[in-house]
């Protein structure tokens, strides 16, 4: 049903709330709109609270200094022993303890995955979300089916060590932003769920805020409509409850939740490993980190900062920080746990989300945004950015929790962690080097089982379908593969 037009009782409510917040400008062209945008208008402008939105921009541009007016150096630590595992140097007893625990709680269908699938694929030239991107595989599957495979290969496997009593079911909880919603509906319609229930995929969209000039005054993009730019990654929190998605995880009794990016090819979705990690700890955040490459990786790292579990970003770091070593471990670096935002969350945590959800802080992006001149009604393309987009970090939360809520998981990077972020030959991170990636992995577990391929310089595909993490394989033992095609539908 298409927005009504408010009532002159309703538009005198809320031209009163922005005039009280110094933003009466939005309605400066209110009574020349068609009631169609008159509508549209009231429909945007009340979604928002014009007053927490001035309060976010000033926080945001000023942040807090210290007495003598520079920002405070903070203290960073390493993770504490005790917070932090790698898969890396393990016992393989307690890997393997880990990995039973996890299939057993997905078994239990505690277990729920929150996919972060906002992002289009505009760096690789597509207008599509990134989901749907294909990488070149040989089977053309695009990353949201090679998730979608995932989910179903461990379930099968927790359903067998459960002797297939019963059905196992991991709900897929997918947050879209306004561009990527309709466009991933009908994605994943197209292909039937990728063989999933439509049931138990949740598609949902993440917030937006509106921009602010350097002024500090809303921005309208046209005469009947609010610029906006969507609320980050960390705008989670708020679409969860707001969607309802955490009424519907209560519903089904989850208690254990994976989150990741879109742009991963390697991740494992519900990793029994580390949800059985993540729970064995009983914490309420986990993250899985990869080493660091070197002193230089642009990357953001996860350690203690000022006692609290925190992500502190490359270009905060000195020289110094960047290059110490590890003094318990000579020849690694001290500070080597990269971000690779992909989370752990007890489900006991995310439902405290209304209590602290506006006290996250707001990170300032600066930059070009397309508007209508307040004078003249035109529409103006600045040349310099000319305004701010508000956002939140998944991360920010993590300085609420006490250090032994929190725990850290170093696992490999070529087995779990290659982001497409770049146009196609960029040479890193790019199509290229996730199909790379992907095929690297297959033939690592191939051979491992002693299997013997042919055509294989590049590797071969394994279908999620076949194997999850490399398990399963055996039958290839002493056999000949034909790396040239997929292994698997």
């Amino acid at each position: 049903m298409a927005p009504q037009e408010p009532t002159s009782d309703e538009l005198s409510q809320l031209r009163e709330k922005y005039t009280l917040a110094g933003q009466s400008h939005v309605l400066a062209f209110y009574d020349s709109l068609s009631s169609e945008e008159k509508a549209s208008l009231y429909q945007q402008l009340n979604k928002f609270d014009p007053t927490y939105i001035n309060t976010i921009a000033a926080k945001a541009l000023s942040p807090p200094k210290s007495d003598d007016g520079k920002a405070a150096a903070p203290t960073l630590e390493p993770l504490p022993q005790s917070a932090s595992a790698s898969i890396l140097d393990s016992e393989p007893d307690d890997i393997k303890k880990w990995y039973a625990s996890g299939l057993d709680l997905i078994a239990q269908n505690k277990v729920a995955v929150v996919l972060m699938a906002g992002g289009q694929g505009t760096r690789l030239g597509s207008s599509a979300p990134k989901g749907c991107y294909d990488i070149g595989l040989a089977s053309h599957k695009s990353l949201f089916q090679i998730q979608a495979e995932r989910i179903r290969k461990v379930e099968e496997l927790a359903a067998q060590k459960q002797g297939g009593s019963g059905k196992v079911t991991i709900p897929w909880y997918v947050m879209t932003s306004g561009p990527t919603r309709g466009p991933t509906e009908a994605y994943f319609k197209e292909h039937s769920y990728f063989g999933l229930d439509p049931a138990n995929v949740f598609i949902f969209e993440q917030g937006v805020l509106p921009c602010i000039s350097n002024e500090g005054k809303i921005l309208l993009e046209a005469k009947g409509k609010v610029a906006v730019a969507p609320d980050g990654n960390g705008g989670i929190y708020n679409a969860l409850v707001e969607s309802l998605a955490l009424d519907d995880m209560k519903k089904r009794g989850i208690e254990h939740i994976h989150a990741y990016c879109v742009d991963n090819c390697l991740v494992k979705v519900a990793d029994p490993v580390f949800i059985g990690f993540s729970a064995s700890l009983d914490v309420d955040i986990a993250t899985k980190v990869v080493r660091k490459r070197n002193a230089t990786e642009s990357v953001g790292l996860i350690l203690c900062k000022n006692g609290k579990p925190d992500v502190v970003e490359y270009s905060e770091i000195d020289q110094a920080t960047a290059e110490a070593q590890d003094p318990n471990q000579p020849g690694l670096l001290k500070f080597r746990a990269a971000n690779i935002v992909n989370h752990y969350y007890s489900f006991r945590f995310l439902e405290s989300i209304p209590e602290w959800a506006k006290t996250l802080p707001h990170h300032v992006a600066r930059k070009k945004i397309p508007h209508v001149d307040l004078a003249t009604g035109e529409s103006v393309k600045p040349s310099k950015p000319n305004g701010i987009k508000l956002e939140q970090f998944v991360f920010d939360v993590f300085p609420m929790l006490e250090l032994s809520k929190f725990a850290c998981m170093e696992v490999r990077r070529e087995d779990e962690f290659s982001p497409l972020k770049n146009a196609p030959g960029t040479g890193e991170d790019d199509p290229e080097t996730s199909k790379r990636d992907i095929m690297a992995q297959g033939a690592r577990w191939l051979k491992a089982v002693g299997a013997v391929l042919e055509n294989g310089d590049a590797g071969v595909e394994v279908s999620p379908l076949v194997s999850y993490g490399g398990e399963g394989l055996e039958k290839y033992s002493g056999q000949t593969v034909d790396a040239s095609k997929p292994l698997g539908a």
